[in-house]
């Protein structure tokens, strides 16, 4: 319950913000939410409250309301526990994911450290004497991302004068990864750090894989890499590949461009688009039992397709609903609360009767 009213928080304050306040919502629309929230999500009480909010906030950044939408509150609720379970932890180890699962041929790992014990991609041990030379060996910089790291937390940049073992160790479980040469296309808009475009895909009911969703997030100037408290956001055409034109800052405000470059967005074709799409499908039909994962790709300079990280567990909707939605019509996700409620009283009935 905590995570709910964290959300109507969230929500409430976005709407408050001077970007959203200023458009009036028509009481037609209010009602829209309402009624959705309640009656095709199950809301009730404070749970319905904050879908509908949500809902709200979608309906002004699309200037209408649509049905189908799934508010991100929603999607943890039910969508998760339903779709993932359990197995949608897995994208919190890395250490099995790229080698062992994706057989990634270019993967960006260089070394991973789990368990007090530094391993490398073929699962060689490497003694902790050795790791520095290992990792620079043919590395001028690297990333260091901590286990479970989420929305630029947790990520740190050496190089051969600034490594630290001990750091690493307190840090915790982690991967090293290749430091990304990002394609010109990106450095028009950050030439001091890596952007990250987001796929989301997923797998239907009948164990089909599909793309719903894609954007692109852009560092600003100051920031060594994407942050979510300060990225830009822009929604990608699916069909073409190119930027829409509005882009958003983490308050909603809308720009046409850069706020820093002033590059603008409208048009502007992500490049190897289409081998993006490709490849984030043959990766999700890999790991059918996680059915739906957020893909953290760039382009590097050689045109080649870079894994950053995937997001198997919590990988959020709000901003591909609000920009391109509703994205995940014909899953029946609208209908999961349904079949949550009904395991939660078959397990309150078994606890009664002591099984």
């Amino acid at each position: 319950m905590v995570f709910v009213y964290k959300w109507k928080h969230i929500a409430k304050n976005i709407l408050m913000s001077s970007s959203l306040k200023k458009e009036k919502l028509p009481v037609r629309i209010k009602k829209l939410s309402k009624e959705y929230a309640h009656d095709v999500l199950g809301g009730k009480g404070i749970i319905a409250d904050t879908y509908e909010l949500w809902l709200c906030i979608y309906s002004i950044v699309m200037g209408e309301f649509k049905e189908g939408w799934i508010p991100d509150c929603y999607y943890y609720l039910h969508v998760i526990p339903n779709i993932k379970g359990s197995y949608g932890t897995i994208g919190d180890r890395k250490l099995i994911l790229a080698e062992n699962i994706l057989n990634e041929e270019n993967s960006l790992d260089v070394l991973y450290f789990v368990n007090g014990l530094f391993f490398t991609p073929k699962m060689k041990t490497i003694n902790v004497e050795s790791v520095k030379q290992y990792i620079f060996e043919n590395n001028q910089y690297v990333v260091y991302k901590a286990e479970g790291s989420v929305q630029g937390l947790g990520i740190c940049f050496f190089n051969k004068e600034n490594f630290s073992i001990s750091k690493i160790i307190k840090i915790g479980n982690g991967v090293f990864q290749k430091y990304i040469d990002q394609h010109d296309f990106f450095n028009e808009y950050c030439p001091n750090s890596v952007a990250t475009i987001r796929v989301t895909s997923v797998i239907d009911n009948d164990g089909n894989a599909s793309v719903r969703a894609a954007f692109l997030k852009l560092p600003r100037t100051k920031d060594t890499h994407v942050k979510s408290a300060t990225s830009v956001k822009i929604s990608i055409d699916l069909n073409s590949g190119k930027l829409q034109k509005k882009g958003y800052l983490p308050d909603w405000s809308s720009l046409d461009c850069h706020p820093d470059s002033n590059i603008k967005f409208f048009g502007k074709e992500i490049p190897q688009f289409k081998k993006i799409i490709k490849y984030v499908m043959k990766s999700q039909e890999k790991m059918p039992y996680c059915r739906s994962i957020g893909w953290d790709i760039i382009i590097d300079r050689y045109d080649k397709i870079q894994l950053i990280e995937l997001n198997t567990n919590w990988n959020g909707i709000k901003f591909s609903e609000a920009t391109q939605g509703p994205c995940f019509i014909g899953l029946d996700w609208e209908n999961l609360w349904k079949k949550q409620k009904n395991i939660e009283q078959v397990n309150n009935s078994l606890n009664r009767l002591g099984l």
